[in-house]
C-alpha cells in the first residue's frame, strides 16, 4: 500500500502556524552560505533579502538566521560553515556555486541545501536544491507521454552539463532515439545539425525530383516543378522532436540551424530546458511554438513584485529558491518535532512552495515542474 503523502500549502498552512503551537523552547538555527563580498555579491545579498521575505511571514521569533561570507570561495565557504557549526547550527542553506561545495563532505555533522542545480555529488550531507536536469526532464517526459510523441532526438552542447544531461536522461527513462553533443562554434554547428537532419540527402532530394518531373511527360508537370521548387528540401526526417539542452543565443543558433535544414517547429517539436521565461524568445517567431519545463510562472511574478515593493529592485532567480526553502525547513523541522538532523530529508514528502512542488526523498530534492510553450508573443501554460 502506498504511504500517504502529505502536501502542505507554502506560506499559508505552515507560515500561519501561530507561536502557541509551537513547542521548541530553543532557537531554530539555520545557517546561510552565500557571496556577500566579492564578484557574485549582488546574488548573495538578493538572497538574505528574499530569505527576510519568508522570515517576516512566517512570523515566528524562534527562527535564527545565521548568514556567513562565502566571497565566491570554497576554502572562505569551509570556514564560514565550520563557524556556523561552531554556533550550534544543523542546517545549512548553501553555498550557492558547485564549485563551493568543495570539502564540506567533511563536515557530517552539518547538512547543506546547495542551491546548485548540478546534483552530481553523491554526498550524504550535501543536497541539490536546484532546479535539476532530472526534474526537467520528467516535466518533458511527461509531456511527450501526453502527446504520444514515439521519436525523440536529444542535442546537447560540447559543454561542462553535458554529463548531467547524460545522468537525466538516464535518470528520468526518458525515450530518446539518439542523442548528440554538438560544437557550440557557429563554423562547426551548421554542419553538425545538415549531418543529424540527412539535410544534404534531402536537398539533393528535391533537386533530382525537379530534374526528373522536367524530363517527364506527366500532366500538369509545371506546376508540379513550381510547387516543389517554393520547397527548400524534399523527404522526412527519422525524428518527431527534438530536445534541446541549452539556453540564451546558443539555443537561438541551434533553432536558426534547425530552420535552415527545413525543420520547422510547426512540423516538429521544438522543446528545451528550463528557461526561466527569457523575454527574448517571444521575439523569435520562426521557433516557435517552442516548449520547455519551468516553475510557476504567476507565483515567480507574484514574488518579484513584492521584492520590488520591498526593496525596490528585482530578484534573482536564486532568490525565488532560497525564499522557498525557508519554508521547507520549517516544515521539515515541524514534522520532526524540532529535532534538527539528517533523517528530515530522508522521508518521502511532497512540499507545495512557490516554486512548485518540491519532492523529497532519501536526501534528495527534485522539483515537480510546470510546462510551457511560447507562442504568439506569451508564455502559455500546457500543465
Amino acid at each position: 500500500m502506498m504511504k500517504f503523502i502529505k502536501i502542505i500549502l507554502l506560506l499559508s498552512l505552515t507560515f500561519s502556524l501561530s507561536i502557541k503551537e509551537v513547542f521548541a523552547e530553543e532557537k531554530i538555527k539555520i545557517g546561510l552560505l552565500v557571496p556577500l563580498t566579492g564578484k557574485n555579491s549582488e546574488i548573495g545579498q538578493s538572497i538574505v533579502k528574499s530569505i527576510r521575505l519568508a522570515i517576516n511571514q512566517i512570523n515566528n521569533p524562534l527562527i535564527e538566521i545565521i548568514p556567513k561570507d562565502t566571497a565566491s570561495d570554497p576554502t572562505i565557504t569551509l570556514g564560514s560553515a565550520k563557524e556556523l557549526g561552531a554556533l550550534g547550527v544543523k542546517l545549512i542553506i548553501g553555498p550557492v556555486f558547485n564549485e563551493s561545495l568543495f570539502n564540506l563532505d567533511k563536515l557530517s555533522d552539518l547538512t547543506f541545501l546547495s542551491l546548485t542545480n548540478k546534483n552530481t555529488n553523491s554526498s550524504r550531507n550535501i543536497i541539490s536544491a536546484g532546479i535539476n536536469a532530472t526534474s526537467q526532464l520528467n516535466a518533458i517526459k511527461k509531456f511527450i507521454n501526453i502527446n504520444d510523441i514515439k521519436k525523440t532526438i536529444f542535442l546537447t552542447p560540447n559543454v561542462d552539463y553535458k554529463n548531467q544531461i547524460k545522468q537525466a536522461i538516464s535518470a528520468s527513462k526518458i525515450r530518446v532515439m539518439k542523442s548528440y553533443i554538438y560544437n557550440t562554434d557557429p563554423t562547426k554547428l551548421t554542419q553538425q545539425i545538415e549531418e543529424i537532419t540527412n539535410y544534404k540527402k534531402r536537398k539533393q532530394n528535391l533537386d533530382d525530383e525537379i530534374k526528373r518531373l522536367e524530363e517527364s511527360n506527366e500532366n500538369n508537370k509545371e506546376i508540379l516543378i513550381e510547387r516543389l521548387k517554393k520547397k527548400d528540401t524534399l523527404g522526412s526526417v527519422e525524428f518527431d522532436s527534438v530536445i534541446i539542452a541549452d539556453f540564451d543565443e546558443s539555443l537561438k543558433s541551434i533553432t536558426t540551424s534547425l530552420l535552415y535544414t527545413d525543420i520547422s517547429p510547426k512540423d516538429k517539436y521544438f522543446i528545451t530546458l528550463n528557461q526561466w521565461f527569457d523575454e527574448s524568445l517571444l521575439k523569435e517567431k520562426s521557433s516557435q511554438p517552442l516548449y520547455f519545463p519551468s516553475i510557476n510562472k504567476k507565483n515567480y511574478e507574484n514574488f518579484s513584485l513584492k521584492y520590488f515593493d520591498k526593496y525596490n529592485h528585482y530578484p534573482n532567480q536564486l532568490s525565488f529558491l532560497s525564499f522557498d526553502l525557508i519554508g521547507l525547513l520549517y516544515y521539515l523541522i515541524l514534522q520532526n518535532d524540532f529535532i534538527i538532523d539528517d533523517k528530515i530529508f530522508t522521508k518521502k514528502t511532497l512540499f507545495k512552495g512557490k516554486v512548485g512542488i518540491f519532492e523529497i526523498k532519501d536526501n534528495k530534492i527534485n522539483h515537480i515542474l510546470n510546462f510551457y510553450k511560447v507562442e504568439n508573443e506569451e508564455f502559455k501554460k500546457i500543465f
